[in-house]
C-alpha cells in the first residue's frame, strides 16, 4: 500500500486531509511542521506527500528541496498545498521541484484525483527505477566478464606489456589482446565497437574470440591488413545491428626488431624512443582504412617500423583523449601524447602516471567512454 504524508500546521487541515484519504484505502501520516515532516519522510519514504506551502520555520518550498535531493526519496511525488494562484508563484514551486499543486480551500472530489494522479507516476516512477538498477547490474557483470577474458599482463623479456581497462558507467565496447603467433612473432591489437551498451560489446566478445581461436578462414594472422580484410568480410553492419569497430593490429618481429602494423578508423599508436637523457622520439602509428563493418570492399594497407632497444608502444582508445572539459572543449590527442612523452621524460613511464594525470584532466568522477590503454615496452 502507498504511503502517503502530510505536512500542514493545521490541525483542521490535517484532520480533513486524513479522514478522506483513510477513506479512500490510503495508508496516511501526519507532520505539524517541515522539520517533523522532513525526518518522517526520510523514515517512512511515501509514495506522496501533501505538505502545505506556507508554514512557520521551515517553508513547504524547503522540504520539497529536501525531499529532492534525498536519493532515496527519488520517485516520491510532491504536491504542495496553497492559495497562490499567481504563474510566478507556481514557476518557484516548480523550480524547487514540486511535481503538482492543489489549490485552497481544498476540492475533495479533486483531492482524490490528484492524490491517485500522482501515486501512479510514483509507481511508474518506481518501476522504471527498478528496471534501471537491473540494467545497471547487468552491464557491471558484463563489464567483469570483458574483463576477465582480457589477457594477463606480459611480465617475461624480451617484450613486457602493461594494460588498463577502466568501463565507462555505461559499457561500451572496446577490447585488447595480445599473444605470440610463434616463437618470434607477436600479435597485438585493440577495438573499440560503435555506440555503448550490450550491443557494442558483443562484436568485441566475438572479434576476440575469433582472433584467439585463429578461425578466420583463409586469414594470413602475420600480415595485419589481412586480418582486417578477414574481420570486414565477416563483420559486415547491416548483418550486425549496423555496429562497426575500429581497431589497430600489429605483429611484432623480436628477431629482426621490425613491427608491422595496419589500422581500421582507430586512433595512431604512439611509439616512444630515446632516453630521458636523450632526444624523446614520437612516432605515430597509422594507415588508412575504414572502419571494419562499413563497406564490403574498404582496402587495408600495411607498414613496417624499425623497433629500437627501450622503446615504449602505446595502443589506446578514443575516450582516453577525447574527455569533455568544464568549458565544452574535448581535451584531445595531441595533449595526451604529450602526457606520454612527458611522463617519459620523467622516467615514469607506466600506467598509473599516465592514468592519475587523466583523472585530473577529467572534470567528472567517471569516464563518458570506455578507456584502454596497452603499454609495450621492447627491451
Amino acid at each position: 500500500m502507498n504511503q502517503i504524508l502530510i505536512i500542514d500546521d493545521d490541525p483542521a487541515i490535517q484532520m480533513l486531509l486524513k479522514r478522506t484519504l483513510h477513506k479512500q484505502g490510503y495508508e496516511v501520516s501526519v507532520a505539524s511542521d517541515g522539520e517533523e515532516g522532513l525526518a518522517q519522510a526520510r523514515k517512512l519514504r511515501p509514495g506522496l506527500v501533501l505538505c502545505d506551502w506556507n508554514m512557520p520555520g521551515m517553508t513547504g518550498l524547503q522540504v520539497c528541496r529536501q525531499v529532492k535531493a534525498t536519493p532515496e526519496l527519488s520517485t516520491t511525488m510532491f504536491v504542495l498545498l496553497t492559495a497562490r494562484i499567481a504563474l510566478e508563484d507556481r514557476v518557484q514551486g516548480l523550480d524547487a521541484g514540486a511535481d503538482d499543486f492543489l489549490s485552497k480551500p481544498i476540492e475533495m472530489p479533486e483531492l482524490e484525483a490528484r492524490v491517485r494522479s500522482n501515486l501512479r507516476l510514483h509507481e511508474a516512477n518506481r518501476e522504471l527505477q527498478e528496471q534501471k538498477q537491473l540494467l545497471e547490474a547487468e552491464l557491471a557483470e558484463a563489464a567483469e566478464y570483458v574483463s576477465s577474458i582480457l589477457p594477463d599482463r606480459m611480465t617475461e623479456p624480451p617484450v613486457t606489456i602493461d594494460a588498463r581497462f577502466i568501463p565507462s558507467r555505461q559499457l561500451g565496447g572496446d577490447g585488447f589482446d595480445y599473444y605470440w603467433l610463434d616463437s618470434e612473432h607477436l600479435a597485438i591489437y585493440l577495438i573499440d565497437a560503435s555506440g555503448h551498451g550490450l550491443r557494442a560489446a558483443l562484436p568485441t566478445l566475438s572479434v576476440l574470440n575469433l582472433l584467439r581461436a585463429r578461425t578466420l578462414p583463409q586469414i594470413n594472422y602475420y600480415q595485419p591488413s589481412d586480418v582486417l580484410r578477414g574481420l570486414n568480410e565477416t563483420f559486415q553492419m547491416t548483418q550486425r545491428n549496423d555496429k562497426y569497430f575500429t581497431i589497430w593490429y600489429g605483429v611484432y618481429n623480436r628477431v629482426k626488431r621490425q613491427l608491422v602494423y595496419a589500422s581500421a578508423g582507430h586512433p595512431p599508436a604512439i611509439l616512444l624512443s630515446g632516453s630521458p637523457a636523450s632526444y624523446i622520439q614520437v612516432q605515430r602509428l597509422q594507415t588508412r582504412g575504414l572502419p571494419v563493418g562499413m563497406f564490403p570492399d574498404a582496402d587495408y594497407a600495411d607498414e613496417c617500423c624499425e623497433v629500437i632497444e627501450s622503446s615504449t608502444l602505446y595502443i589506446f582508445s578514443d575516450g582516453i583523449y577525447e574527455i569533455n572539459q568544464s568549458d565544452g572543449t574535448i581535451w584531445g590527442l595531441d595533449p595526451f601524447v604529450e602526457l606520454l612523452a612527458d611522463c617519459r621524460n620523467r622516467s615514469v613511464s607506466n600506467l598509473d602516471p599516465v592514468l592519475h594525470a587523466l583523472k585530473a584532466v577529467n572534470p567528472k568522477d567517471y569516464f563518458d567512454d570506455d578507456l584502454s590503454l596497452l603499454e609495450i615496452n621492447f627491451s
